[in-house]
């Protein structure tokens, strides 16, 4: 292959990947070696009386309707705190979830009528005194389970007084198990996005230079509680809470956002059918449009840096959604004329819609193979050729999320998925 041919599908390639996720790329890779030649010579420190401890932590779990996954959650998470430190608000729930967090020994607040997860997280805030009991709080979403070090490793990073809030490490959750093959397309999927999404931007999104975190997630983060008055938890016309309490620390300059892939992790129950996934990921996209409508306005550094991530989404959405329309034209060409083609800058030339489509694929497949090296699980290469499908999907679900966003607003109030 010629060197102007290589040049070209390299240009292609990178139209899927985007200059602003190569750039963060480059960031997150030049932190992970400052980072580890700072360990290398760092001298060992021993606990002082101010730093953090797990029984200052509350962890606070929002729950509507979650009877099958409750008691899991609060068992996860009172091996990490005192069982006196984990909350639950149960927001009209009309099963068992409060009885059963009660009988694992949680603190319960019976919400009713129910007022969405960011309406329960602030009233529970309030009727326990959080804020004024504890120095951190652990949003936890109520299928997730927290890893076995989650707080040794997070809690460290509040030694910064300029950190104000610990974005936790998402990983799907493999136990209990997809129930079809389907379900197993769809949790790989999500997985494998979290490893490159959180790897590969957000690690250089928290870089202290940046700090553009664009999102703590509210599945199981942390915040210091006395920037919790600071915040507008239950922000009118959100269908969810959480880009919007990462937009208010940015928007109010209350601090930095720290992550760090390698710590802090936890594990969630994405949806293993069809139907909840597309509701969930519209879900999700639409919170985040409703969130950049709210805060149109946002401090010079952290506006355009997100302004640059919206823009590339949007453009990478527009051209993983013509992936269909590709296809349809490939298949008028025949595969001997495609060979016939001297060079490849001639077949590119003569079927552009080949071309796209093909640096789509390997665009794809390379998320894939950087996601296997990082987390060594072959799903993700056995389902390879099927993925770029849901990526497929997910583009057209943000893009319509985009649209409705303009005229539509939400009050939080939610259906859980079916959990496993």
């Amino acid at each position: 292959m010629s060197n102007p041919a290589i040049l070209l599908v390299a240009l292609v390639v990178f139209l899927f990947v985007g200059a602003n996720a190569s750039f963060w790329t480059a960031v997150s890779a030049v932190r992970a070696l400052r980072e580890r030649r700072l360990r290398l010579h760092e001298v060992p420190q021993t606990l002082t009386s101010t730093a953090l401890r797990p029984r200052d932590v509350a962890i606070l779990i929002a729950a509507h309707d979650e009877e099958r996954g409750i008691q899991r959650t609060v068992r996860s998470a009172g091996q990490h705190v005192p069982r006196s430190n984990v909350f639950v608000a149960s927001d009209g729930s009309r099963d068992s979830t409060a009885a059963i967090a009660r009988a694992e020994g949680a603190n319960v607040v019976d919400i009713s009528p129910n007022r969405g997860k960011a309406g329960a997280l602030e009233h529970a805030i309030r009727w326990f005194r959080l804020a004024d009991r504890f120095e951190v709080v652990m949003l936890l979403d109520a299928d997730t389970v927290l890893g076995p070090d989650y707080l040794d490793s997070a809690l460290p990073l509040f030694a910064d007084e300029r950190v104000v809030a610990v974005a936790g490490t998402a990983r799907t959750a493999l136990f209990p198990g997809p129930t079809s093959r389907l379900g197993d397309l769809l949790i790989t999927h999500r997985d494998r996005m979290y490893v490159v999404m959180q790897y590969l931007l957000k690690f250089g999104q928290a870089a202290s230079f940046a700090n553009a975190v664009m999102i703590v997630p509210g599945f199981a983060s942390l915040y210091r509680t006395r920037i919790l008055a600071e915040l507008d938890i239950a922000a009118p016309g959100l269908v969810i809470e959480d880009f919007n309490m990462t937009f208010e620390v940015h928007a109010k300059r209350l601090g930095r956002i720290a992550f760090d892939p390698r710590v802090a992790t936890a594990y969630t129950q994405d949806p293993d059918t069809l139907r909840s996934y597309i509701a969930q990921v519209r879900r999700w996209n639409l919170g985040f449009w409703q969130t950049l409508r709210r805060h149109s306005r946002m401090q010079p550094r952290f506006g355009t840096l997100a302004a640059a991530s919206v823009v590339e989404i949007t453009i990478s959405s527009l051209l993983i959604a013509l992936a269909p329309l590709l296809v349809l034209a490939s298949f008028t060409v025949g595969l001997p004329e495609v060979v016939a083609c001297p060079s490849l800058e001639e077949a590119a030339a003569r079927f552009p819609a080949l071309l796209l489509l093909a640096a789509f694929f390997a665009a794809d497949l390379a998320l894939t193979l950087v996601a296997l090296c990082i987390s060594r699980r072959l799903a993700f290469l056995r389902w390879a050729p099927l993925l770029p499908v849901l990526r497929w999907l997910d583009a057209l679900l943000c893009l319509q999320a985009a649209l409705l966003s303009l005229r539509r607003s939400g009050d939080g109030r939610w259906r859980s998925p079916v959990r496993r």
